[in-house]
């Protein structure tokens, strides 16, 4: 099917828009973050996934790459379909869903239309481990909004990672031990504590 299209948004509706490209008027469902950033008239190009169903054929757009990356691995958890992964886009940039997936911080998922606690439970448990960071975001920048002390938790992180531990988990690990601690606490504190958070 499609993998990408370039043109000129013809209309902006609720929960989609229609991309004149080349006279051919395209519906294209893309978050709600996306159309406030659009007008008509704008040129654009959109990523595109395309879910063929008994009933229907509908086009998912998106600005980059790494949220037509997210919306996939969202929907990789059971019981997100297409529509609730553009709700969860919708309320989350990748860079602010990395970090509460890496935090386990399942109340920012749960602001998302269609997704209730057990099923935001579900996200960030099921992509704790096969989650990436979006390109060209730094592990402290994801964890920054929960940690004081970035250069503290990177090295803690760092050394979770060389014991064999995966990126996500240990960056869950360490920011629940930051949080537990001392904001100034050394990071032969931290790393004992981020280790008893991930034998729990």
């Amino acid at each position: 099917m499609f993998a990408k299209l370039t043109g000129t948004v013809d209309a902006l509706l609720e929960e989609a828009l229609v991309l004149d490209v080349q006279d051919v008027g395209y519906l294209v469902a893309v978050s709600v973050r996306t159309l406030a950033q659009l007008a008509p008239g704008e040129r654009v190009r959109l990523f595109i996934e395309t879910q063929v169903r008994e009933d229907a054929i509908t086009l998912y757009g998106f600005p980059s790459a790494d949220e037509q990356r997210w919306f996939r691995l969202l929907q990789s958890v059971q019981g997100v379909g297409g529509r609730v992964a553009l709700g969860v886009l919708s309320v989350l940039a990748p860079n602010d869903l990395a970090q509460a997936i890496a935090t386990q911080d399942k109340a920012s998922v749960a602001r998302a239309s269609g997704v209730g606690p057990k099923l935001a439970q579900r996200i960030v448990n099921e992509l704790k481990d096969k989650a990436p960071l979006p390109s060209g975001v730094s592990l402290g920048a994801v964890m920054a909004a929960s940690v004081p002390v970035a250069g503290t938790t990177d090295d803690a992180v760092s050394a979770l990672l060389n014991l064999g531990f995966k990126q996500a988990e240990a960056a869950r690990a360490v920011a629940a031990a930051r949080k537990a601690l001392d904001d100034d606490a050394p990071l032969d504190r931290v790393i004992p504590a981020a280790l008893k958070e991930l034998t729990r």
